[in-house]
């Protein structure tokens, strides 16, 4: 389960402690309202605050309301549900029921969590999809609707909810967001809107800036510092529209490769015995701040399937390295985040396994990767592609699955593409990464984990195993 971010709510006054630009959100009444607000500024909050308190009123004239909340991942879906529930219980608005409805089994995707308070309002959180939104009669709450996976699409899907006002009256929207590209139905509704005569839109802009002098406590140059990218710092908070981005894997797709068969843990014993198939496995490196992954594929004809997704969280370096070596030593290659503090590892590692590098005539296990851009389009462009074609099994499981869901592809604007993924409670996209590289370890092990064993080498001091193998390509 994602780890949940709760936002406690303490106030004799609900809604007193929000800030200037919140108060101005909440409390505009427009019926189409649009938001285009920098990171962690506050935007489900603020918004959770004004639609508890509309069920609130609604249950002082006797009347009952429903409210559709739908954002670009399960997670972010479920923690905007969160803050709503925590606004019903500073305004003491009683919950009658809690319900939530998946495709299947406890790990499979989202269809819906429903809260109904008791007097009869609801809210509903879903996915921001098409499938998902279509067929609700609902004011309508869009998170991030920038970052959603097909915003055009998944607005034509709603609207006919949205305009009918014959079931429940006339309903309110409102879409909040960071940018996230040009060319999408959020930039489009965005530009037509703001500051335009006769707009249809009531439009809120609130760059970091606007929400530091409101009384947001944070430190703008350390946050720059932090960042060090100034497109991300132009986009994320300072609210400017500046490339194209797209999904690099939509739930569609990762679900068509979740396999029950794919293991996310595997048992100890595995790695003490010489394993039935060929493995690989990539390594995505964090020591402070991200997890280290680990993600084994082995062999199955020409099919990729997951033997183990090993996450290790802010552990010390030596005790990762003592975790790591028992399992490198039965992969055939190993493909190495060779970046920021995966450089210090990656040396360490050389020494151990021996390097490979076809270019050097060198077949050792681990392959140093240094994410240039270069390798960045060539990993993630590759995956999407093994993807497609069903090479892969996937564990089922909700982290993995907003993992693999959570980088995006983009197009600058001087036409070069690159592919990035934002921080969150979770990681930074480590597990989707680590699983590119071990199918690029796969690829240079010669195709779809194909190995030709021409050519063997030791493994130095491999937990006292003494293995030999080795694989390059056919």
């Amino acid at each position: 389960m994602p780890r949940e971010r709760k936002v406690r709510i303490k106030s004799a006054a609900p809604g007193a402690e929000l800030l200037a630009y919140q108060r101005d959100w909440a409390n505009d009444a427009a019926r189409w309202k649009f938001g285009l607000m920098a990171r962690q500024t506050g935007k489900d909050f603020s918004s959770g605050y004004e639609g508890v308190r509309s069920c609130v009123a609604a249950d002082l004239k006797g009347k009952k309301i429903a409210w559709l909340i739908a954002a670009p991942s399960e997670r972010q879906s479920l923690e905007s549900l969160e803050k709503w529930k925590q606004w019903a219980e500073s305004f003491k608005l009683a919950l009658k029921d809690e319900a939530i409805v998946r495709e299947g089994g406890a790990e499979t995707l989202l269809k819906s969590a429903t809260i109904t308070f008791r007097h009869g309002s609801r809210v509903i959180a879903v996915p921001g999809k098409p499938d998902t939104v279509r067929g609700f009669s609902a004011n309508v709450l869009l998170t991030e609707f920038a970052f959603f996976e097909d915003p055009d699409a998944t607005w034509r899907a709603i609207l006919p909810s949205i305009t009918n006002s014959l079931s429940g009256g006339v309903k309110k929207v409102r879409l909040i967001t960071t940018p996230n590209g040009i060319g999408n139905k959020a930039h489009d509704l965005w530009v037509k809107n703001y500051q335009q005569p006769n707009a249809q839109w009531s439009c809120h802009f609130v760059p970091i800036e606007k929400a530091q002098a409101d009384g947001l406590p944070v430190n703008l140059d350390e946050l720059r510092a932090g960042i060090d990218d100034p497109e991300a710092w132009s986009q994320e908070f300072e609210c400017q529209f500046l490339d194209v981005q797209s999904t690099l894997l939509p739930y569609e797709l990762i679900a068509s490769c979740e396999n029950l068969e794919a293991r996310e843990v595997c048992p100890q014993e595995f790695w003490q015995a010489t394993p039935p198939n060929p493995l690989v496995m990539g390594i995505d490196f964090g020591r402070r701040r991200d997890l280290t992954v680990a993600w084994t594929n082995q062999s199955l004809g020409d099919v990729a399937q997951t033997v183990e997704v090993l996450a290790l969280d802010k552990m010390p370096t030596d005790q990762q390295v003592e975790i790591l070596s028992t399992r490198i030593a039965r992969c055939g290659r190993v493909c190495l985040d060779y970046t920021g503090p995966g450089v210090g590892l990656g040396d360490y590692l050389v020494k151990k396994f021996g390097e490979y590098d076809a270019d050097k005539h060198q077949y050792g296990k681990i392959e140093l990767c240094t994410f240039s851009n270069t390798l960045k389009v060539d990993v993630f462009s590759k995956l999407r592609m093994a993807f497609e074609k069903r090479s892969v099994r996937v564990p089922i499981s909700r982290v993995i699955r907003e993992d693999l869901h959570s980088i995006n592809r983009c197009a600058t604007p001087t036409g070069q593409i690159t592919y990035k993924a934002p921080h969150t409670a979770d990681g930074h996209a480590d597990r989707c990464t680590a699983l590119a590289l071990a199918w690029r370890a796969a690829a240079r092990a010669g195709g779809p984990l194909r190995t030709a064993a021409i050519r063997h080498f030791p493994t130095i001091g491999a937990c006292g195993l003494g293995h030999n193998s080795g694989f390059i390509a056919a």
